[in-house]
């Protein structure tokens, strides 16, 4: 994350391309419009939340643009991310402070209501729906991310250039070594500038792998929820995939 690569996708192009299987939605977004939700995002953290450099938020969402967007503007606010897959449902979370409340929590609809879940405190706390549109219901106590995001406009806000050596992540791991790690899961994947990397989402539900690593590399992502396996080739050839997750 410290020090990324340019981004080598032809301006106009999508960066991030969400697609679901199930509902037929698809959503490209190019790096700027990618760029105007993390902007959003941070603001909504910043400015809404009050959060500052080292505080701690919880993220239990899937592969998708919107938990892009929050990750992004997590990491530009400085915040340090507890990421969640679903896979870790029901089992202990093993980092500091994680029997604190977090000062801000986004999860879907469908974990918060998972009895499986552990979903930890949070001071500020947000739904993120994966479907198009507003939620239809919020619970007492839980904001509309979509909503709230609204709120907050597409520049990014003042914000203090990112030391390598701060933690982005609750363990204490660094922007600096996370991002070395991208650019190394990157290389490993052979992925280089102007790549097309179609992923599985359900597959693949840790960002360094559908996010990070394809960013690092100046790469493009096409991230598939409800993927046929039967369809994957024929996916492939209509994205213009370079590379398949």
């Amino acid at each position: 994350m410290a020090d990324p690569a340019p981004v080598a996708v032809a301006t106009g192009e999508p960066l991030l391309s969400y697609l679901d299987g199930a509902t037929g939605e698809r959503t490209d977004l190019t790096a700027q419009q990618l760029g105007a939700w993390a902007a959003r995002s941070a603001g909504l953290l910043r400015d809404g939340c009050g959060l500052r450099r080292g505080d701690r938020v919880a993220v239990l969402l899937p592969p998708h643009w919107r938990t892009a967007a929050v990750l992004i503007g997590a990491w530009s606010v400085g915040l340090a991310v507890s990421f969640r897959p679903r896979a870790l449902a029901g089992l202990p979370v093993l980092e500091p402070g994680a029997d604190r409340p977090y000062d801000a929590v986004f999860v879907t609809p469908e974990r918060l209501d998972d009895w499986l879940e552990d979903v930890p405190e949070g001071t500020h706390r947000y739904l993120v729906g994966t479907g198009p549109g507003p939620l239809s219901s919020v619970p007492l106590g839980w904001l509309d991310w979509s909503t709230e995001v609204l709120r907050h406009p597409e520049i990014s806000p003042g914000l203090g250039a990112l030391r390598p050596s701060d933690p982005a992540s609750p363990d204490g791991t660094s922007y600096g070594e996370w991002g070395a790690v991208a650019r190394e899961y990157a290389k490993q994947l052979d992925l280089r500038a102007g790549d097309r990397l179609l992923v599985d989402a359900a597959e693949h539900e840790q960002p360094l792998k559908w996010l990070l690593a394809p960013l690092a590399a100046g790469a493009s992502v096409v991230l598939c929820a409800n993927l046929d396996p039967a369809d994957r080739d024929a996916r492939a050839a209509a994205e213009q995939a370079t590379r398949v997750l």
